[in-house]
């Protein structure tokens, strides 16, 4: 496994085997392969039925508890599959972070060849926000862990978004227009801040955390960055996907003009932030970002465009 972090973690198949038998002996024996790894989580498939999930770093262990917790009560409100939690894994003196063990969700990798009807895709995925953004916050407050920079206002980023562009412009190879990124978070900053009421968040919808089934969205997986806020820089990862799905994600939930472009201007924050973190320790994922960025750039048209004109995803 690749280490992305100065604090991370080391896991493999040995040290996985061990929590198991130590705190799991009835799954102890069952078939383990690694199942991928994300920038915040590495996961090994456990027989067919199960999941492990263990942080990279020290700092991920509340985020699993945070699913533990909400998970079973948000699942019966959502009109897709959602992780299951199945057994919370107490830290050890070899892996000294709280781990867990999910159900398996069959399904496959969102994209080209397993989504048979993009403009379908982003109406389902705009349900499912909808559905999660109306459930009741059940006593849940921006507090005890629930509290994610995405969840608040764009203004208190522009500090450490700032220099990001900068960086971007130093990684060699990267062939973007940053200036007019630039130019876009700026006008972003310059506009209202939601006023709407705080609602539930899943926080981070790309499409790495959706699973696709039968050509359709089938499951919405990782809710490690569950929080409760403002809902803007939820739509931010409509722009990994393709056009289609962005304006049958926009019609559907029906968002105006100032939420989109506060949209816009996360999914741009975000992806300036990881292209020069991970360009060399996750390229995968930089890619991504890179993607982003690319597509916000392409619907913009350019330098030359002035923002009225910018306003269709």
């Amino acid at each position: 496994m690749t280490s992305l972090h100065e604090n991370e973690i080391a896991v493999d198949e040995d040290l996985v085997r061990s929590l198991l038998r130590a705190q799991c002996p009835r799954w102890a024996d069952l078939p383990l392969r690694a199942a991928g790894a994300g920038t915040d989580n590495t996961m090994y498939r456990l027989g067919d039925d199960l999941l492990v999930r263990l942080p990279r770093t020290a700092d991920g262990g509340p985020s699993l508890r945070k699913e533990q917790r909400w998970l079973p009560l948000l699942a019966p409100r959502l009109p897709r599959r959602v992780p299951e939690p199945v057994h919370a894994g107490t830290p050890t003196d070899a892996y000294p972070v709280p781990w867990a063990v999910h159900r398996w969700i069959d399904g496959e990798d969102v994209g080209p060849d397993t989504v048979r009807d993009w403009d379908a895709f982003g109406a389902d995925l705009a349900e499912f926000v909808r559905e999660l953004h109306r459930v009741d916050l059940m006593g849940a407050t921006r507090e005890d862990g629930l509290s994610w920079y995405r969840g608040g206002t764009l203004a208190p980023c522009d500090e450490w978004v700032r220099p990001c562009f900068d960086a971007c412009r130093g990684v060699e190879g990267l062939d973007l227009d940053v200036d007019t990124l630039e130019r876009l978070w700026r006008e972003a900053l310059a506009l209202p801040d939601p006023a709407g009421p705080h609602v539930w968040l899943h926080g981070d919808l790309r499409p790495a955390n959706l699973l696709a089934r039968d050509g359709a969205l089938h499951a919405v997986i990782d809710f490690g960055a569950l929080s409760v806020g403002l809902p803007d820089a939820e739509h931010a990862p409509v722009w990994d996907l393709p056009p289609e799905a962005r304006r049958a994600y926009w019609d559907a939930l029906a968002l105006d003009t100032p939420t989109w472009l506060r949209a816009r201007a996360w999914a741009i924050a975000v992806a300036v932030a990881g292209i020069p973190y991970y360009w060399h320790t996750f390229p995968e994922f930089a890619r991504e970002c890179r993607s982003r960025l690319a597509a916000i750039l392409e619907a913009t048209g350019g330098t030359e465009e002035p923002l009225a004109d910018t306003l269709a995803p």
